[in-house]
């Protein structure tokens, strides 16, 4: 059996971030793929319907970034990111879940199955955009406020912090320790950079590091498990408060 073509590659390696849309609304899609592919940087790879139709999709096609609904037919969003993220596909693609403010529960439960990110359904083109070149990038969260107030609404749904991930932290230096906090708090790498006066690379420095001695797959992944293990507590706001 011969391997996909992957769409988008080119002879010199570079390629625009290649996204596959899943959404039940066909106007939906239109929509978004009307904006994505009149960017330079950014290609509509594929369309679904629904979770289950995004497997099939994603077996034939490449994609850096799935644009991924919650409530579909078939198999929701939650359960085909959970797939996509299991290693089963090349890469594995990053996901953004869409959702909205009503939706709170679907977006926490897709964050804990390994979404990348979240976006609200109403999203301007800017921010569908920025979005999706942050999740590729690997350099932030998609909206952290919201990350953070989403498991401030549902920390309580977490397990104990003392029993999961018992002498977890120490495996990080202080200074890590001080990037992670603040990364939970919802703060970009911009951010952290100057509340702690280094450079950016050397807040992405350390954050990789993070990611690797904790096991963890990106930032959403990390918020939570500051979350998990009382590093952060529920209700703090960006100065610990």
């Amino acid at each position: 059996m011969s391997e996909p073509r992957w769409a988008g590659d080119g002879p010199d390696g570079e390629r625009p971030v290649r996204v596959l849309l899943v959404d039940d609304q066909e106007l939906v899609r239109a929509g978004f793929s009307m904006v994505l592919d009149a960017q330079p940087d950014i290609e509509v790879v594929g369309e679904a319907g629904d979770g289950a139709q995004a497997l099939e999709r994603l077996r034939a096609t490449r994609a850096d970034v799935v644009l991924m609904d919650v409530r579909m037919p078939r198999m929701d969003g939650i359960e085909a990111t959970r797939r996509i993220v299991s290693g089963a596909y090349p890469g594995p693609p990053k996901v953004i879940i869409l959702t909205t403010f009503d939706l709170d529960e679907y977006a926490f439960a897709a964050i804990k199955a390994g979404a990348g990110g979240f976006l609200l359904k109403d999203a301007g083109p800017a921010q569908l955009i920025e979005a999706i070149r942050a999740v590729h990038s690997g350099d932030a969260v998609v909206a952290p406020s919201t990350t953070r107030r989403l498991l401030d609404r549902f920390a309580v749904h977490l397990p104990d912090a003392e029993r999961k991930a018992v002498g977890a932290l120490d495996a990080l230096t202080e200074r890590e320790r001080e990037v992670l906090l603040l990364v939970a708090r919802g703060l970009s790498n911009a951010e952290i950079a100057g509340r702690l006066y280094v450079s950016e690379a050397t807040v992405k420095t350390h954050m990789g590091r993070i990611l690797t001695k904790l096991g963890l797959r990106d930032r959403v992944q990390a918020v939570v498990f500051a979350y998990e293990t009382g590093l952060v507590k529920s209700g703090q706001n960006s100065h610990g408060e």
